[in-house]
């Protein structure tokens, strides 16, 4: 049973030979809205050359390395190890949050999994990251656009928005509580569209929902004096 006077304990499980070492300290920030990362693993082949900037990483950010050799040509044990662990973790009851470091796809089946008991999984990959895993995380969040705009300020360039965001967005405000000028809380519209795809606001550089949607000519926003912020599409 997990004990809710404590601070959150989260899990993150990185997949080394599909992450990069770059991306680490975004990652381990955006989890820390969940609660304290305490467990932090990443697993891979270590004889191999190309995980030498993940082994630099290891002490600096206490991560622990799981050695799994590649038991088949072509073919990486990995992904089987990080399920293995992850479902040992969430039968264990002591962790409330997980975070996968990840573009493969076939962490899908293991995000749904952990979601059913009503964990939030975020996953942490690139835009090329198959939309499947990308789903089936709570939230997703395009952690290489994140680095490019880091490395990019102070510019204030931003991924565009995609029209199958607005259409989601505009969905969401249908389908909510609306006032008599068309206004819904953006609360509820959050919720809503969360309940249909794991996008995230910092995916498109912005840190908060709120000022993506500010950003969208598509929809007007105001600010009332509870401090509640409304939206409304207007095209």
């Amino acid at each position: 049973m997990v004990d809710r006077s404590r601070s959150p304990n989260i899990a993150l499980l990185i997949d080394a030979d599909n992450a990069s070492p770059q991306t680490l300290e975004q990652a381990l920030t955006l989890l820390a809205e969940l609660g304290t990362v305490n467990v932090r693993r990443i697993y891979g082949n270590w004889s191999k050359a190309a995980l030498k900037g993940w082994a630099q990483m290891t002490h600096l950010y206490a991560l622990e390395p799981q050695q799994q050799f590649d038991v088949t040509k072509g073919k990486s044990a990995t992904d089987m190890k990080m399920t293995i662990d992850a479902m040992d973790l969430l039968a264990r009851g002591q962790v409330d949050g997980f975070g996968i470091m990840s573009s493969d796809s076939d962490f899908m089946p293991l995000a749904m999994r952990i979601r059913q008991d009503g964990l939030p999984v975020y996953g942490f990959g690139t835009a090329k990251t198959p939309i499947s895993f990308q789903q089936a995380c709570t939230r997703f969040i395009d952690v290489g656009a994140l680095v490019d705009r880091k490395a990019d300020e102070p510019s204030t360039a931003r991924p565009a928005v995609d029209p199958a965001l607005v259409d989601l967005l505009g969905d969401a405000i249908r389908a909510s509580d609306r006032d008599e000028r068309g206004f819904a809380s953006l609360s509820e519209v959050g919720q809503r569209a969360s309940a249909r795809s794991s996008f995230d606001a910092r995916s498109y550089g912005y840190n908060r929902l709120s000022e993506l949607v500010r950003a969208i000519p598509n929809f007007a926003t105001e600010k009332r004096d509870d401090g509640r912020v409304y939206v409304k599409r207007v095209r």
